[in-house]
Parts: structure tokens; C-alpha cells; sequence
């Protein structure tokens, strides 16, 4: 009798242990809220996006922070798309020190985690670059959210990847503002890394746009995830062709005439490289 009222007891206590920690696990999803770098600019700065620029998001998920905006696509746990103006004033050598990733509090269903890279030979690679946003420690954090990485093999993004990343703000400095939309091509078949099952894109893309509305300068490139040593120049492709690999619409508010033509053709000679 004593033997069983015990077992009555434990099965109690067992049974309200995972009650608690289904409340708890219940809890944590639906109200943590991870640390947050998109506060404490005192100077309230932010850099407005013109929606002629903005392209279609395949998910719904847009995500706005200060200094750029994404789309995230919570299956390749990464962002499809991540947009920003770059001006000639960002491009500044303070000396900042370099945060922590972390997630991005912005998004539901929480970005990846920074350690799925950890012991995956792979770089935490960034698509809004660092280096774009050292005019403000808010803007230059921000680009720590995991939502702006994904996982770049390190001789790739040490190497073309980032001399195409040097040229756009020698474009900068030269033309001024520019509208900047990058991101891998997120696809079927995919490797993953981590617990998290991150998508490693084998291709990634840059789109740079200058101009009015009516006067829009555009060139694009579409890089497999290697080093190379060949010149960025061969890495360049209509914006169609990104639009066919991603299934992204860019620069759907242009009136449609002008985004087809302009989307179609690639026209090198308005950017001096």
C-alpha cells in the first residue's frame, strides 16, 4: 500500500514536471525576445529606402531595420534579399568594435542561431556589409543580426566577393547614393549546416542601381560560391536572369515598360570600373 501511494506521488510529480515544461518551452516561443542592437542611436538616424527600389518578397516576411531591410525566408533559415542605400557619407574608417551575433528580435520565428556556422568550415558572411555602415555603431551592429548572414566558403568571401563589395563603394564615392539588393539564390537541394538546418546557396547576387525613376542606371552580378580570378566584369548578368533563379520581382513599381527594358539589358558602360 505504502509502495503504490508512492508511485501514485512520482507520477504526480513527473506529471506536472512536463506540464511545466511544456508552459515553459510554450513561453519562451511565443514571448522571449532576444538582445537588440536597433536602439541607442542618439542621434535617431535611419536611411529610408525609395519604394521604386523595393523588390517582391516570396514569403511576406519583411523585416525593416534603420539602416537596411530584408526579406526572410524562415525554411533556408537566411534572408532571400537584403536591400540598403549606400551613400557616399557611410563610407567612413571609424574604428568600431566588433559586436556579437545575434538574432534578430524583429523577426517571429527568430533567425538562425550563429553557432549552426560554428566547426562548419563555413563564414558567418555578411550581405549588408559591415564595412557599408561605419558612420554609426547602431548601423554598423545591426549588420551583426544573424538575419543578414549566410555561409560563405572564406576563400569566396575574402576574395571576388569582396572586391566586387570594394567596388560598389568606389561606384559610391564616384556616382553618390546607390540602391543596393544582395542575397544568395535560395533553392531546392541545398547543403545544411547546424541544428537549424541553414541553407548553403551555391550562388549569390548583387544588384546596384542609380538614378531617378525615369533615368535608373542598373548592373547586376551572379557568382558561384568560389574564389576566383577572374574579373568581376565576367560575373555580370541581366537582372531577368536574377529574377529567374530567385523568382524575386526587382524593381516591380517601375512603371512595366521601363522594368522590362531595363531588366533585360545589361549596359556596363554607364559604370566605370
Amino acid at each position: 500500500m505504502v509502495r503504490a501511494k508512492s508511485r501514485d506521488k512520482n507520477r504526480k510529480i513527473y506529471t506536472v514536471l512536463i506540464l511545466g515544461c511544456i508552459i515553459g518551452f510554450w513561453v519562451f516561443e511565443n514571448f522571449y525576445t532576444p538582445d537588440t542592437y536597433s536602439t541607442g542611436d542618439s542621434k535617431n538616424l535611419k536611411t529610408t529606402i525609395p519604394n521604386i527600389y523595393l523588390p517582391s518578397s516570396t514569403t511576406g516576411i519583411l523585416i525593416e531595420h534603420n539602416h537596411f531591410t530584408l526579406s526572410y525566408n524562415e525554411p533556408f533559415e537566411q534572408a532571400e534579399w537584403v536591400a540598403y542605400i549606400l551613400k557616399k557619407e557611410h563610407l567612413t574608417n571609424d574604428d568600431l568594435k566588433r559586436p556579437y551575433f545575434i538574432e534578430d528580435p524583429k523577426i517571429r520565428t527568430k533567425s538562425a542561431d550563429w553557432r549552426n556556422y560554428r566547426g562548419s568550415g563555413y563564414d558567418r558572411g555578411h550581405l549588408c556589409p559591415a564595412g557599408d555602415r561605419r558612420f554609426s555603431e547602431q548601423a554598423y551592429n545591426e549588420t551583426f543580426y544573424t538575419s543578414n548572414i549566410s555561409p560563405q566558403d572564406n576563400d569566396f568571401n575574402s576574395g571576388i566577393w569582396n572586391r566586387l563589395e570594394m567596388q560598389v563603394r568606389q561606384w559610391s564615392k564616384r556616382y553618390g547614393d546607390l540602391f543596393v539588393v544582395t542575397g544568395g539564390v535560395l533553392e531546392d537541394g541545398l547543403l545544411e549546416i547546424g541544428e537549424e538546418d541553414v541553407d548553403v546557396p551555391n550562388y549569390y547576387y548583387k544588384i546596384i542601381a542609380r538614378g531617378r525613376a525615369d533615368n535608373l542606371k542598373i548592373i547586376a552580378f551572379l557568382m558561384p560560391r568560389k574564389e576566383s580570378g577572374e574579373s568581376i566584369k565576367k560575373f555580370i548578368v541581366s537582372v531577368d536572369e536574377i529574377e529567374q533563379r530567385t523568382q524575386i520581382d526587382f524593381f516591380e513599381q517601375l512603371e512595366a515598360d521601363e522594368e522590362m527594358k531595363l531588366e533585360k539589358e545589361i549596359v556596363i558602360k554607364d559604370w566605370k570600373f
